[in-house]
Formats: structure tokens, C-alpha cells, sequence
């Protein structure tokens, strides 16, 4: 893991046999992520991918999408 700031670092990650990634302790305390929680990952072609907890998503779309629980894997 490589620092940058306080509140940034930079950390590679494996992607396993079944497509699983590990999130870093690093990246669980700063985002406060624990076992259960949901997380959206949203991806662009050109730009990458994002990931972050699904309330977080919820916020930043103020409600244009609802939270009715109901995921589509």
C-alpha cells in the first residue's frame, strides 16, 4: 500500500479464480465497510471503475434512483 495523503493511498488487489477481489483493511476502515454491507461498483470504459457503499450511491443520486433494496446481480 502506498500512502498519497491521510485520506488517499493506492493498493493493487488480485482478482481470484472466481472473479472475487479482496477490499483491503486500509480501504474497509477508511470507508467504514463491514461484513454484510452492500457495495455498487460503476464502471466507463475509458475512465475505470469505481467502488463505493450502496447508501453513499443512494445519496449522491438524491434520490433519483430508490434504495428498495432489490439488487440485479
Amino acid at each position: 500500500m502506498k500512502q498519497l495523503k491521510e485520506d488517499r493511498f493506492i493498493v493493487s488487489v488480485k482478482v481470484g479464480p472466481k472473479g472475487q477481489i479482496t477490499v483491503p483493511v486500509e480501504a474497509r476502515k477508511m470507508f467504514d465497510i463491514k461484513e454484510g454491507d452492500t457495495l455498487m461498483i460503476m464502471g466507463d470504459k475509458k475512465r475505470g471503475i469505481a467502488l463505493l457503499k450502496d447508501d453513499l450511491f443512494y445519496d449522491m443520486m438524491g434520490g433519483a434512483l430508490p434504495n428498495d433494496g432489490n439488487q440485479n446481480s
